[in-house]
């Protein structure tokens, strides 16, 4: 559905306009029109294509979604692809936002999230002096909220695996760790997934040959491109952490078998001396000593009590028990 339709003149709103009224705006040449789209329908996009000149493949990229993050040239326009990362309760919502920028228009199509850009539109207006640089900026500052918005769900990764690791020093279950630990594993590769590709992407709009649209925002585009190297090696960092504390947990059980083993072998020990002894004297030989002795048995009794506390304290002095 479309949320708004706006056209700026000279970095100054002119007014909300009717989808129909886009061409009209667009022809002028210190004006530029943003239009938002959620979940379009497969018209309303075709609208837009035929207000805006948009290239059907990147159309057909918008309404299919489910695409890399990228960044695209057709000829004087760009468009690009976002993901958008949000932290609901213990899970990663990941939707996706396809950006259409021209000289003279900006087109957002969002799907699959909940945050808008009315903030991004807010600061826009606020900024007459930036948002007289056209549609170059505010693709600016479209994708330095989304990339800040990277920022919140790396926080709540990195709590969440300090809760873990606590929980795996407290001697709860090895298997609840584990699997929380590649669960934990699994959330990084998504948000690694989003940040990545946009290195390379981003890339392109500050250094070499920047696309005319971008052509006066390329420091705004090298600031986006830093707190991408910032965020990417904070996921490196942290899936490096969590491989660490799988390894940790791993050596952990190893050590409590070991501990279980030992604990066993003692016991084992403490049965098997009287079973030694009173296998002995169970063969039941005609000639054996102390058979008629009168105190044969309370001596070998006591002697297995002997042997058996004599054991008992040397393993648990140990640790063994």
């Amino acid at each position: 559905m479309l949320i708004n339709c706006v056209a700026y003149e000279a970095g100054r709103k002119l007014a909300d306009i009717a989808v129909s009224d886009i061409s009209a705006y667009v022809s002028r040449p210190e004006c530029f029109v943003w239009v938002a789209l959620y979940d379009p329908a497969p018209e309303e996009l075709a609208v837009m294509k035929d207000e805006f000149g948009l290239h059907e493949l990147a159309v057909e990229d918008a309404h299919h979604g489910h695409q890399r993050p990228k960044i695209e040239e057709y000829g004087d326009s760009l468009f690009v692809i976002l993901h958008t990362v949000e932290i609901e309760g213990a899970e990663l919502n990941v939707g996706e936002v396809a950006i259409f920028v021209g000289a003279n228009f900006v087109l957002t199509v969002r799907s699959h999230t909940e945050q808008g850009f009315v903030a991004v539109r807010a600061r826009c207006e606020s900024e007459p002096h930036l948002l007289r640089r056209g549609a170059g900026f505010v693709l600016y500052a479209l994708m330095d909220a989304i990339v800040d918005r990277y920022f919140p769900a790396l926080d709540a990764l990195e709590e969440e695996l300090e809760r873990i690791e606590e929980r795996i020093f407290a001697g709860s279950s090895p298997r609840g760790n584990i699997e929380a630990l590649y669960a934990h594993k699994q959330k990084l590769t998504v948000l690694k997934h989003a940040v990545a590709p946009l290195l390379e992407a981003v890339g392109k709009l500050h250094g070499g040959r920047v696309p005319r649209v971008c052509a006066d925002t390329q420091d705004y585009f090298r600031d986006v491109n830093d707190h991408l190297v910032r965020i990417n090696q904070s996921i490196d960092s942290l899936r490096d952490m969590t491989t660490t504390a799988i390894s940790v947990n791993l050596s952990l059980i190893t050590l409590q078998e070991n501990e279980t083993t030992k604990r066993l072998a003692a016991c084992a020990a403490l049965v098997a001396v009287p079973t030694m002894i009173a296998g002995i004297y169970g063969m039941n030989f005609r000639h054996m000593p102390e058979l008629t002795w009168e105190w044969g048995y309370p001596l070998v009794i006591a002697t297995m009590t002997i042997i058996d506390l004599y054991l008992f304290t040397r393993f648990r002095k140990a640790g063994w028990l």
